[in-house]
């Protein structure tokens, strides 16, 4: 198959090169000469990156390791024609402050979600990412005096490359971070939006594939460090300096997805061709933002369906709640790659809060708990109604990953009650189309609670049921309430990116932060 279109895709080929490709349709896309995209895609991307704001003001405020660390290193870097980053209206190089913000983003492990999942093409490689990457046309939209709609549809085109990616190559498989993917997309629009040519973003994207690739040993060990969560942060620095450094001239490997020796054909040999063709949308509705989920508060993503389960069981039940001391044990069943990620042994004691948020047994206690805490003091009956409310009152937040709560009594006894097994070919069949998870409480007088099979918990994508727009609006608030003693106006601004004028954009991060005490 060769490079084909359609009035809404267009499709590079496996005997193509793709890398060439990619920065064509970036091009074309950026410059508004290809594709229309419908507007529940530019207010699904508008609504993911507020998420993702919100995450990282909060993590700022709350003066997280990372991205503190981050932000000091770019204010050493200054540049007048560059970018800003959060709370602060110096511009500074751009792969500075882009490397500050997407760690600041990603710090509490609680914005968008991608599983790679594309039924329809077949592609369904499953592997996961995250909505990290707004800094990207951000930072090139002020850099080269954009609008804020220019920024907008630069996050559309790169979820969408990243998006599409995952559905058709795992990283995760072969032991690579799932960020490469999130790092070639961001070279390619941030090049496209700087003004560099197709063969210019060629060679960055050859550059980012051949001399970083990341290996998963950034989220190895019994307690997870700050590279866990400022692994896009760090990819991506460092695609928007090979990007600059195309710019100039340098000469990175081409056609780098059909290249012998690149991760691609290494982990899948092919007789010279890519391993995948590659079909990415440019108009209508059928973006890979529109597949994307959202996480209702702060945990690992592939814990969802068992958080939905716990508050199923806890809605339906309400003994749960007045006689916890009633629970026998906890039984959760998933699939892979859950079982592998969040059910390591060594996540069974963590001691930080990057394990913490990567721990099953942690996550679904400390939500217990503050149901069991919240009823011990108002009482179980009057405690909420309905699945969206129950979501807003035991949001998982900051404070619930704190030294404090990661000692906490009562968590650690309920962590003791919960065995999480491997659900097998039955589990892991339904993945990536769902989260499937089941839990079963047995209680002291041998009853037995189950929630059944949850597959699209309130924030995936295919769930039907939950008011996505309220509980989000609920975790905006919490969250804003971290990030600044008035949080409304600047919340509103961030919305309201899509219609700003270049300088309003460029003083779209001049605000204050509060500082509050840390979690750590």
């Amino acid at each position: 198959m060769t490079a084909t279109a359609t009035d809404t895709t267009t499709t590079l080929g496996r005997d193509t090169n793709q890398a060439l490709g990619v920065g064509q349709f970036a091009c074309d896309f950026i410059s508004g000469n290809l594709g229309n995209p419908g507007s529940a895609v530019e207010a699904r991307t508008i609504q993911f990156f507020v998420d993702s704001v919100l995450c990282g003001l909060s993590a700022i405020a709350m003066q997280t390791n990372a991205p503190r660390v981050l932000r000091d290193e770019a204010l050493c870097y200054l540049d007048d024609a560059g970018a800003t980053m959060f709370g602060c209206g110096t511009r500074l190089a751009t792969e500075k402050a882009i490397a500050a913000n997407a760690s600041a983003v990603r710090e509490w492990d609680s914005n968008g979600t991608n599983f790679g999942f594309n039924p329809t093409l077949g592609n369904t490689a499953g592997e996961f990412g995250h909505n990290d990457f707004y800094a990207v046309p951000i930072a090139a939209a002020q850099a080269r005096g954009l609008d804020g709609a220019a920024a907008v549809r630069g996050m559309i085109c790169l979820d969408e490359i990243r998006g599409r990616l995952a559905e058709v190559f795992s990283l995760k498989t072969y032991k690579i971070d799932h960020v490469v993917h999130g790092a070639i997309a961001s070279a390619a629009v941030y090049g496209a939006m700087l003004g560099a040519t197709p063969e210019q973003i060629e060679s960055a994207i050859g550059m980012v594939v051949a001399h970083y690739t990341p290996w998963r040993a950034i989220r190895a060990g019994k307690q997870l460090s700050d590279s866990k969560g400022a692994s896009a942060a760090i990819s991506t620095e460092v695609a928007i300096l090979s990007m600059k450094r195309s710019m100039r001239g340098f000469i990175g490997p081409k056609d780098i997805f059909r290249n012998p020796e690149a991760i691609w054909r290494q982990f899948e040999p092919t007789d010279g061709d890519s391993p995948f063709d590659l079909t990415l949308s440019h108009s209508g509705d059928d973006f890979a933002v529109m597949g994307m989920h959202f996480k209702l508060g702060l945990y690992e993503h592939q814990s969802a369906g068992a958080l939905q389960g716990l508050i199923d069981l806890i809605s339906a039940n309400p003994v749960i709640l007045e006689h916890p001391e009633s629970i026998g044990e906890i039984r959760i069943v998933a699939y892979e790659p859950a079982f592998g990620i969040i059910g390591d042994p060594a996540k069974r004691d963590p001691r930080t809060r990057q394990s913490a948020d990567h721990s099953m047994v942690y996550i679904v206690s400390t939500m217990l708990r503050k149901a069991v805490d919240l009823a011990e003091h108002h009482g179980s009956g009057d405690l909420s109604d309905g699945n969206d409310a129950w979501w807003k009152l035991l949001m998982l937040l900051p404070e619930d990953y704190g030294i404090e709560a990661i000692h906490n009594k009562t968590t650690r006894r309920l962590m003791d009650l919960i065995t999480f097994e491997h659900g097998g070919e039955e589990y892991d069949r339904r993945y990536p189309d769902g989260i499937p998870t089941s839990i079963t409480m047995i209680l002291q007088d041998g009853t037995v609670l189950e929630s059944g099979l949850v597959m699209y918990p309130s924030g995936h994508a295919r769930n039907t049921s939950a008011d996505l727009e309220d509980i989000l609006l609920h975790k905006t608030d919490m969250l804003g309430q971290i990030a600044m003693n008035e949080a409304q106006g600047t919340i509103d601004q961030f919305r309201s990116v899509a219609t700003m004028s270049s300088e309003e954009l460029l003083h779209l991060m001049d605000f204050t932060i509060a500082k509050r005490d840390p979690v750590d």
